[in-house]
C-alpha cells in the first residue's frame, strides 16, 4: 500500500483510477488487499493462493510451504477469511492444469465472491465478479493464442471497471 500511496502522489497519476494485479503469490497478495480494502477499482488475480487451509498440502511443493507455513500462520493470513468484506469487482484467471496452485484455489475464490463478497450473484445470478478459466494452461498461460485472450479480457475488465469505457471481449469467447 505504500508503494500505491507514492504512485498516486505523482501529479501524472490519476489516484481516482486504481487497479491491484497480481499473479501466484502476487495474486495472493491481491486477494488479501481485496478483502483488507475498497481502495481500488478492480483486482485482477491469476493463478493465485486463496485459502491457505487447503493450499499447502495440495500444492506441487507442498513440502517447501509446510515447512514455511504452520497451520496457525495459514489460518492467520488466508484470504478467504475476509471475503465477506469484498466490495471491488475481482477477475479471477485460472489454468486447469496449475499444479503449482491447483485449481481448486481458483474454483473456491470464484464459488466465495459469487456466495459471500459484498458483490455476490443477485437473484438473476449477474455479479461485476468475472472468472477466465483456461482448461489447458497451467501456472503460466503459454499457448500464444490463450496469451492473447488473457490480455484482451484484463484489458476489458479494467477498462470498465477502472475507465468507465467498454473495450469488447475477445471473439474467441464466443459471448
Amino acid at each position: 500500500m505504500a508503494v500505491t500511496d507514492a504512485a498516486v502522489e505523482r501529479p501524472d497519476i490519476d489516484a481516482s483510477r486504481t487497479a491491484a494485479m497480481g499473479g501466484s503469490f502476487g495474486g495472493y497478495m491481491a486477494n488479501w488487499v481485496a478483502g483488507q480494502t475498497d481502495r481500488f477499482d478492480a483486482v485482477v488475480t491469476h493463478a493465485s493462493l486463496w485459502a491457505l487451509d487447503q493450499f499447502g498440502p495440495t500444492t506441487d511443493a507442498s513440502q517447501y510451504w509446510l515447512k514455511e507455513m504452520t497451520e496457525e500462520m495459514a489460518l492467520e493470513n488466508s484470504p478467504h477469511l475476509h471475503v465477506e468484506k469484498i466490495s471491488t469487482p475481482m477477475l479471477v484467471i485460472h489454468g486447469d492444469k496449475d499444479y503449482r496452485v491447483p485449481i481448486g484455489e481458483g474454483l473456491r475464490l470464484w464459488y466465495e465472491l459469487l456466495s459471500k463478497s459484498q458483490l455476490a450473484a443477485d437473484a438473476d445470478g449477474q455479479t461485476a465478479h468475472r472468472f477466465l478459466y483456461f482448461p489447458d494452461e497451467n501456472h503460466w498461460v503459454l499457448q500464444p493464442q490463450h496469451a492473447k485472450v488473457w490480455y484482451q479480457v484484463v484489458e476489458s475488465f479494467l477498462a470498465k471497471n477502472v475507465l468507465g469505457e467498454d473495450v469488447a471481449l475477445p471473439p474467441e469467447l464466443g459471448l
